[in-house]
């Protein structure tokens, strides 16, 4: 039975007796062999799936979110705040709902996906959607947090950093060692810095001797690590990455040269041939944004850049797809009515 990643690695966590610990059992999330995409790639990856949309809330937000907001009971706050473009006021929604505080959520208008939205929502949070990005809507969150009894809890706090290391804990734990390569997407960049850290301290511990090279990947229309400079428009399908002017910017760069690996772009074709990949061949259904790190091992497999010897990668899913339902039926094939009867529906078929 889970119990929650305090509970399962409350060691490695900035925890005392007197944390009330705020919990809906998150972690313990499937470690999938992506056998099917495996034997199409070029080189022989051995790629999985570490399906980060089976949180409670459907995001790895909840990793950091537990943490966050039992600290924030802790500190004595009486609200908790955040600005998003959907993940995180979900997961901040449901636990301060868990926890019986306030929560106020700041979203950039028109920059969320409703399956996000109703998230926050039906969990009683507070949203307010003002005009600008998401990077406006950060500041204005870091702004009102600075001066009231309210709790940050953007990727920006360090407890929710402390939270999604154990990401890193758990596919170490299912492997039994870390990966060669592990892959994610970039927005914020919280995710990257966090499970570098965790990969790392599992090392210091000697749980696992090596360390993996670190692989980011941005959309190629909000791509401010890639080309260097602060991206005022970003545009993106992927809703949860489309920021200009990450957070964990400086650390995401530590992470990615300290491991030497990278961050690289991917077009928004890219996510979307990715994304229905998945889907179709592997049977898992991620958010678009999720997509991206299968569509940065398909642009730098297609480069040669995993070479020819056997080597394993961890690809993470950030979010579950029932997070964008509208973007999956914009990219599928739609139902077409027929008469109710036996031949016309096999004939549809092809029987």
């Amino acid at each position: 039975m889970k119990k929650g990643i305090i509970h399962t690695y409350r060691e490695y966590l900035p925890v005392t007796d007197q944390t009330p610990v705020i919990s809906l059992q998150e972690g313990g999330t499937p470690l999938i062999h992506a056998k099917n995409l495996s034997a199409q790639l070029k080189s022989p990856l051995s790629v999985y799936l570490k399906c980060e949309g089976m949180n409670p809330s459907g995001s790895f937000k909840d990793r950091g979110m537990t943490l966050a907001v039992s600290k924030a009971l802790e500190k004595g706050a009486k609200a908790v705040m955040c600005a998003s473009t959907g993940n995180t006021s979900a997961s901040a929604a449901a636990y301060a709902a868990k926890s019986g505080i306030k929560c106020v959520v700041i979203i950039p208008e028109g920059n969320i996906a409703l399956g996000k939205l109703s998230q926050a929502l039906v969990h009683g949070a507070q949203v307010i959607s003002i005009k600008g990005n998401f990077d406006d809507a950060l500041r204005i969150a870091r702004e009102v947090t600075g001066g009231f009894p309210i709790e940050l809890v953007n990727s920006i706090n360090p407890y929710r950093i402390e939270g999604q290391k154990t990401g890193a804990f758990e596919i170490c734990d299912q492997l039994g060692k870390a990966p060669d390569y592990h892959v994610l997407p970039v927005g914020n960049a919280g995710n990257i810095t966090a499970y570098w850290k965790g990969y790392k301290e599992y090392r210091d511990k000697g749980r696992i001797k090596e360390l993996p090279v670190m692989l980011g990947f941005q959309s190629a229309g909000a791509a401010p690590i890639v080309l260097g400079k602060v991206v005022k428009n970003p545009r993106t399908i992927a809703t949860a990455i489309r920021i200009g002017n990450p957070a964990g910017w400086k650390q995401a760069e530590e992470a990615r040269d300290e491991s030497k690996g990278l961050i690289d772009s991917v077009t928004d074709d890219e996510i979307i041939e990715a994304y229905k990949l998945l889907a179709k061949s592997e049977g898992v259904f991620c958010e678009p944004a999720s997509a991206a790190a299968v569509a940065g091992i398909i642009k730098k497999d297609r480069e040669g850049y995993f070479g020819s010897e056997r080597k394993t990668a961890v690809a993470v899913l950030t979010g579950h797809g029932l997070k964008d339902p509208d973007r999956a039926i914009g990219v599928s094939e739609l139902p077409v009515s027929l008469a109710a009867n036996v031949e016309t529906i096999a004939q549809a078929i092809g029987f």
